[in-house]
């Protein structure tokens, strides 16, 4: 088990607004933290107890006055870019390596003693057969965006051992909820289905590893206020196809008969199974997740049925 840290911190939070880092906030809040966010965009909702500041990491040189003026003691980086159809290739991925490397330096220098950021599950070899294990799976990513998270997940954990600070680096894997971009396959099935639709789907074989967004913010939290160093999957454990999870929504929106599989075709990079091993999130971190596979889907269904008004680009 972890040796959690139980004394309220001053944490700094990026990302804030975005798909995990909303969910994160309350939590950090409960848990007594002074939690201050960081977002690109003008201030999101008030969010009670969560002090909100406006900056764009890529562009703004304003991180090491940012860093002076909070001070904290840990940082929780979330930040990127997670357009669909974008991030996996965009040159943006070297911009926010740099500027996340700006951040760290910054919080180092004015306190922060730990740093937990967000990594991801395209870090893996996605040819090797066997369950994604830290420190047993090769890294041997096929996208910028997955060599990017490999290349700063290096220089941060190498930082942190240069200044003597804690540093854990969590891996996430497949994940859906409120707020997800519209595009985004569980989103898009949930709001065909509402509207009537078909929802277009591949024959779904694939076998992937989902959990619930809150879920995933509940383990960063964890994370966080564990002792725990290094690479952590942040995931359910729980092998799923394609298939199984739209037709969960499918049958759960009594509409089973709007799932089109096979209506879109494999892409031939599309890994036949990606499922994380979480011996260290469940054993070392102490998490268990809220959500399972059919308590998780009705929650983001009941989410979507108050908005599924929103047009793509309207949620991150």
């Amino acid at each position: 088990m972890s040796s959690t840290s139980r004394d309220p911190r001053r944490v700094l939070v990026t990302g804030g607004s975005g798909f995990i880092g909303r969910q994160c906030l309350p939590l950090l809040v409960e848990r007594g933290h002074e939690v201050h966010a960081l977002s690109s965009r003008s201030r999101p909702a008030s969010i009670p107890g969560v002090l909100w500041h406006q900056l764009d990491l890529l562009t703004d040189r304003d991180t090491d006055a940012l860093c002076e003026r909070v001070r904290p003691d840990a940082v929780l980086h979330l930040a990127w870019v997670t357009t669909p159809g974008v991030y996996t290739h965009t040159p943006l991925n070297l911009d926010w390596v740099a500027a996340s490397l700006r951040l760290a330096r910054s919080a180092v220098a004015h306190g922060a003693s730990r740093l937990v950021s967000a990594g991801t599950c395209f870090e893996y070899d996605h040819t090797a057969p066997e369950t994604c294990q830290e420190g047993v799976t090769p890294l041997r990513p096929d996208t910028l965006y997955g060599a990017s998270k490999v290349a700063l997940a290096d220089l941060l954990a190498a930082f942190a051992r240069e200044v003597g600070v804690g540093n854990a680096w969590g891996r996430v894997f497949f994940l859906y909820g409120p707020h997800e971009h519209p595009d985004r396959l569980v989103a898009s099935v949930i709001r065909s289905l509402l509207a009537g639709e078909s929802a277009a789907c591949s024959v779904g074989t694939q076998i992937r590893d989902f959990l619930h967004v809150r879920d995933v913010a509940a383990g960063f939290v964890a994370l966080l206020d564990s002792d725990v160093a290094g690479a952590v999957n942040i995931a359910s454990g729980d092998p799923l196809t394609v298939r199984e999870l739209v037709l969960e929504i499918g049958a759960q929106l009594r509409h089973p008969e709007l799932i089109a599989l096979g209506a879109r075709p494999l892409s031939p990079r599309d890994p036949p199974r990606v499922v994380a091993d979480i011996t260290r999130l469940r054993d070392e971190v102490g998490f268990r997740p809220h959500f399972d596979r059919h308590t998780g889907i009705a929650d983001t269904i009941a989410w979507w049925a108050d908005h599924h008004h929103l047009t793509p680009g309207s949620e991150s």
